[in-house]
């Protein structure tokens, strides 16, 4: 049997636009260069966490995803 991650296991916000602006932030998944780094080590829990940092980045970055 192979190592797979359960099915409901939070998926990488990755979408293949991987440039570091000037802060070290993705201009593609808003992520920064250390939570991009540690990605695969997170638990389910601190990916969300990640992912809803992630998601304040790029309301606060783009006028067009705000609330």
């Amino acid at each position: 049997m192979t190592d797979q991650h359960p099915p409901n296991r939070v998926s990488s916000p990755c979408v293949s636009v991987c440039l570091l602006n000037s802060e070290d932030i993705c201009c593609g998944c808003y992520r920064n260069a250390d939570e991009i780094r540690q990605w695969t080590l997170l638990c389910d829990s601190e990916r969300r966490a990640v992912l809803q940092r992630a998601s304040q980045r790029a309301r606060k970055g783009n006028p067009f995803l705000a609330d």
